[in-house]
C-alpha cells in the first residue's frame, strides 16, 4: 500500500504507519461496540420466558415448607431469644430508634416485616422467656419469614450440588439431610435469624455457581447478569442479617478472584473483553453489595426516627436528629456558644457509659484508701444521668459577669475560658495533685479557697477538634472540643474508672498529659445550651427557659448518621458473661451441648436445640476425609500421577473450596471472638458441612469403589445410614417441635449425652 505524497520504503514503507495506527484504533473501537452490542443485544428481541419445572425442586420445596410451617404458631409463648428480637420488632412498629451490636438491621427489618403484614402494633412486653403472647401478637406471621427461609434452604441445597456437577442422587441426598436435621428445623421455626442467614449464604453460593456455569455458555447474557448481580445482593443481605455473614462474602469473593485470575490468562479473549468481565464483576460483587448495605441503614433510619432507650450511647448531634427526646430539649436552643452561656458538656467517647461533666458540694477525702493525700477540693466527676449539677457557665476571664451580652460574644477556637459550676459557682480547676484512681494523671476539681498556698488554676484553652478553620465558633452539639489547662498543659479527660462510695460511684475525670491525651475520652460537646440572663445566683438556679433561635437537628446528614452508627455498632461491647447454655466452639462439632428453648408451664412438653447426631458425626467425618483425600491427590499430582480426570479434579476442588471452605470460614473465627457463644452459632457452618457430605460419599462410590460389588455394598450401607438418620430425627422430634409431652422415663431415654440439659419435672 502506498500513501500519496510519500515514497515507499524498502523495509515495509514509512507511509503505512498512519494507516496501521488508524486500523488498530478502529479495531479496538469495533471490539468495544461489538462487546456493548453483545451485552445489550437482548433488548433488540422480545423477551421470551420458558420454564423448565424440576419436579424434584417442587417436591423438596413442598416438604420443606411442611416441616417448617406445621403448627408454626405453637408454642404461643416467648421462646428463648425471641425475647431479644421481639423488642426490636416492637421498636420498628413504634418507629423508635435502636442499635444492636450483633449486626446490621436488615434481619430485624425482615422480622418486623412479618409483624407489619400480620398487623402487629408493637404493644407487647418482651421481658420474660415463656411469657404467653397476647391476642394482638401475630405469632405465625412473626415466625413466617425465618420458617420460609429454612424451608427454601432444602431445595437450594439440591440445586447447589447440581451446579457443582454432582448427580441428582447426591443432590437429593443433600436436600434430604437438610430436611431432617433437627437443629435446623428448630431454629427456623422461631423468630430468630440463623435460618435467614443460612438462606442468604446458600443463595450467594448458588447464584455464583449459576453465574460461573453460564459464563462458559453465554457470557453477558441476561441470565449471566441476573445471577452475577444476585450474587452481590445475596452477599450483602447475608452481611446485613449478621456481621458473621461477611465470612461467606469473603469466601465468594476469593473464589471469584481465582476465576477472574484464570480469565485474565485466557488468550482466546481480547483485552477489551477481559476488561469488560473484570468491570462487571467489580460492579456486581463490590459496588452493588456496598450500595445495598448502605440502603439497609437508610431504610432503618427512615423507619426508626423517634428517640428511645438506645440513643443515649449516640452522640448529642445524632440524638438531636431523632424525634422527641433530646431533639425536644435542644430544638430552638442557641447554636453558637457565647461568654455567659449555660451549657452541659457530654463526653464524646461515652464509655463505659454516656455521661456529663458534673460537680456537687462534696469534696475529695483528705486521705485516700491508698494513703495518698488529696487537695480536699470540690469533686468533679462524670455523671451518667441528666441533673441540674451538670450545668456550667462559660465565663470570660476578663469579665465578672455571668450573663450573655447583647449582642452575644461567641467563643472561638483557641480562646481561653473559665468554666463556673452553675449550682455552686466554683471554677473548674486542676493542679499538680494526683487523681484519686489514676495517680499518673492530675486531679480535677472545683476550686475551694482554703487560704493556703494553693492558688486557683482555672484557665482553660478551647480546642475545636473538628474545626474547618482556626477562627471557628464553638457550636452547640456540632463542635467536638478539648479543654486544655493553661498552667499545666493537661487535657480534661474521662478516665472511665468508678469512684468509691465517697464519690457516689460516679466516673472519674482527670487532667491527662498532652502526650497521652489524643483519645475520644478527652473530647466533649455541648448538648444543652441556653443564654444566661440572671446575674443573681438564686435567679440563675431557676433559669430554665430556652430562647428560640435555631434548630440544630437539621445539620446532621444521613452520611454522618450512617458513619456514626457503624462505629457504635462495631465498637459496642458485647456481653461476655457466662450463660447457663453458653458453650465453646469445641463443643459444637461433637454436639456436646444443647439449649433448652422452652418448657410448657404445666406439662413436660419442651423445645430443645439438639442436632441429629448421625448427621453431625457424619458431616464431621466427611470434612476430615475430604481434607485427607485432597492432600493425597495433591501430593500425587505433584508426582505427575493424576488419579482423577481434569474435569473431575476441578469439580472436586471447587466443591471443597465452597463447602469445606464455607464450613471453615463460618466456624473457625468463633475461636477468636470474645463474646458469649451458643450452639446456634454453629448452624451456618453445619449447613456447608451437610453440602460437603454427599459430595464425599459420591466420590467414594465413583472413584474409590473399584468393582460393582463394592458399589452395591456401599449403596446398601448408605441406605442403612440414612435410615439411622431418619430414626434419630423421629426420636428427637418431640424435642424439636415440642408438641408432645413425654414421661420422665422417655425424657431420660433421650438424654444420650450427660451434657444434654433435658428438663425433667419433679413428680
Amino acid at each position: 500500500m502506498r500513501v500519496r505524497g510519500l515514497p515507499a520504503s524498502r523495509g515495509g514503507g514509512v507511509g503505512v504507519v498512519p494507516d496501521a495506527g488508524r486500523d488498530r484504533g478502529q479495531g479496538v473501537l469495533q471490539e468495544l461496540l461489538l462487546l456493548f452490542y453483545k451485552m445489550l443485544g437482548f433488548l433488540k428481541h422480545p423477551v421470551v420466558v420458558t420454564a423448565n419445572i424440576n419436579l424434584n425442586v417442587v417436591a423438596l420445596t413442598a416438604v420443606g415448607l411442611l416441616s417448617r410451617l406445621w403448627q408454626l404458631s405453637y408454642p404461643g409463648a416467648v421462646v428463648f431469644d425471641e425475647v431479644y428480637y421481639g423488642q426490636y420488632i416492637s421498636f420498628y412498629m413504634k418507629r423508635i430508634f435502636f442499635l444492636d451490636g450483633s449486626g446490621p438491621p436488615f434481619g430485624h427489618m425482615l422480622l418486623a416485616l412479618g409483624g407489619y403484614l400480620g398487623g402487629f402494633d408493637g404493644n407487647f412486653l418482651w421481658n420474660r422467656i415463656g411469657a404467653e403472647y397476647s391476642s394482638n401478637v401475630p405469632v405465625r406471621s412473626l415466625r413466617l419469614l425465618p420458617a420460609a427461609a429454612g424451608a427454601l434452604s432444602v431445595p437450594m441445597a439440591y440445586q447447589i450440588l447440581l451446579e457443582l456437577g454432582s448427580s441428582h442422587c447426591a443432590a437429593m441426598g443433600a436436600a434430604l439431610l437438610m430436611l431432617i436435621e433437627n437443629a435446623l428445623i428448630t431454629q427456623s421455626r422461631l423468630m430468630l435469624l440463623e435460618s435467614v442467614l443460612i438462606f442468604f449464604n446458600l443463595l450467594a453460593v448458588l447464584s455464583y455457581l449459576k453465574f460461573s456455569n453460564s459464563q462458559k455458555q453465554r457470557p453477558f447474557s441476561p441470565s449471566w447478569w441476573f445471577w452475577l448481580m444476585l450474587t452481590g445482593v445475596a452477599c450483602s443481605c447475608a452481611v446485613g442479617v449478621k456481621y458473621v455473614g461477611v465470612f461467606t462474602y469473603l469466601l465468594v469473593l476469593a473464589v471469584a478472584g481465582v476465576h477472574a485470575w484464570h480469565l485474565i490468562g485466557d488468550r482466546t479473549l481480547s483485552n477489551v473483553c477481559v476488561l469488560g468481565h473484570l468491570l462487571a464483576r467489580a460492579a456486581a460483587l463490590l459496588v452493588t453489595p456496598a450500595a445495598t448495605y448502605v440502603l439497609f441503614f437508610y431504610v432503618h433510619l427512615s423507619l426508626a426516627y423517634r428517640s428511645g432507650p438506645h440513643d443515649q450511647i449516640m452522640s448529642s448531634a445524632f440524638q438531636a436528629s431523632l424525634e422527641g427526646g433530646l431533639a425536644r430539649i435542644t430544638q430552638g436552643q442557641p447554636l453558637e456558644v457565647a461568654y455567659g452561656s449555660q451549657v452541659t458538656l457530654k463526653n464524646v467517647f461515652g464509655k463505659p457509659v454516656p455521661c456529663w461533666l458534673h460537680s456537687h458540694q462534696s469534696t475529695y477525702p483528705v486521705v485516700y484508701e491508698s494513703g495518698r493525700g488529696s487537695s480536699h477540693q470540690q469533686q468533679v466527676t462524670c455523671y451518667p444521668f441528666k441533673d441540674v449539677n451538670n450545668w456550667w457557665i462559660v465565663k470570660d476571664p476578663g469579665r465578672h459577669q455571668l450573663v450573655v451580652n447583647n449582642p452575644p460574644k461567641p467563643v472561638r477556637h483557641g480562646d481561653v475560658v473559665q468554666l463556673v459550676h452553675g449550682m455552686t459557682t466554683r471554677f473548674l480547676n486542676t493542679h499538680d495533685v494526683a487523681a484519686p484512681l489514676s495517680p499518673h494523671s492530675q486531679e480535677v476539681s472545683c476550686y475551694v479557697d482554703y487560704n493556703i498556698s494553693m492558688p486557683a488554676q482555672n484557665l482553660w484553652r478551647l480546642e475545636i477538634v473538628n474545626r474547618d478553620s482556626d477562627t471557628e465558633v464553638w457550636k452547640t452539639i456540632l463542635s467536638e472540643v478539648r479543654l486544655v489547662h493553661v498552667n499545666t498543659s493537661t487535657v480534661l479527660k474521662l478516665s472511665g474508672a468508678h469512684l468509691p462510695d465517697w464519690g457516689f460511684r460516679q466516673l472519674e475525670v482527670v487532667g491527662e498529659k498532652m502526650a497521652r491525651a489524643y483519645h475520644e475520652s478527652t473530647v466533649w460537646n455541648v448538648e444543652e445550651h441556653r443564654y444566661g440572663k440572671s446575674q443573681e445566683q438564686k435567679e440563675r438556679e431557676v433559669e430554665l427557659h430556652s430562647p428560640a433561635q435555631m434548630d440544630v437537628s437539621r445539620n446532621l446528614s444521613f452520611v454522618a448518621r450512617f458513619l456514626e452508627l457503624q462505629w457504635r455498632m462495631l465498637t459496642a461491647k458485647s456481653d461476655g458473661s457466662e450463660h447457663k447454655y453458653s458453650s465453646s466452639p469445641l463443643d459444637w462439632v461433637t454436639l456436646d451441648t444443647s439449649i433448652a428453648y422452652w418448657l410448657h408451664p404445666r406439662t413436660s412438653a419442651q423445645i430443645h436445640l439438639l442436632g441429629n447426631v448421625v448427621i453431625w458425626a457424619s458431616a464431621g467425618l466427611a470434612t476430615v476425609l475430604y481434607v485427607l483425600l485432597f492432600v493425597w491427590y495433591l501430593l500425587r499430582r505433584r508426582r505427575k500421577i493424576c488419579d482423577l480426570p481434569e474435569d473431575s479434579w476441578l469439580r472436586w476442588v471447587l466443591a471443597g473450596a465452597l463447602c469445606a471452605g464455607g464450613w471453615a470460614v463460618n466456624y473457625l473465627p468463633f475461636f477468636l471472638m470474645e463474646k458469649t457463644l451458643f450452639l446456634y452459632h454453629y448452624l451456618p457452618a453445619l449447613a456447608f458441612q451437610i453440602l460437603l457430605l454427599p459430595v464425599v460419599l459420591e466420590h467414594i462410590s465413583d472413584h474409590l469403589c473399584r468393582t460393582q460389588l463394592l458399589r452395591s455394598l456401599f449403596s446398601a450401607l448408605l441406605v442403612a445410614w440414612y435410615s439411622c438418620a431418619c430414626h434419630v430425627f423421629n426420636a428427637l422430634r418431640p424435642l424439636t417441635y415440642g408438641d408432645r409431652s413425654l414421661s420422665p422415663s422417655e425424657l431420660k431415654a433421650l438424654r444420650w449425652k450427660d451434657s444434654w440439659d433435658i428438663l425433667i419435672r419433679k413428680q
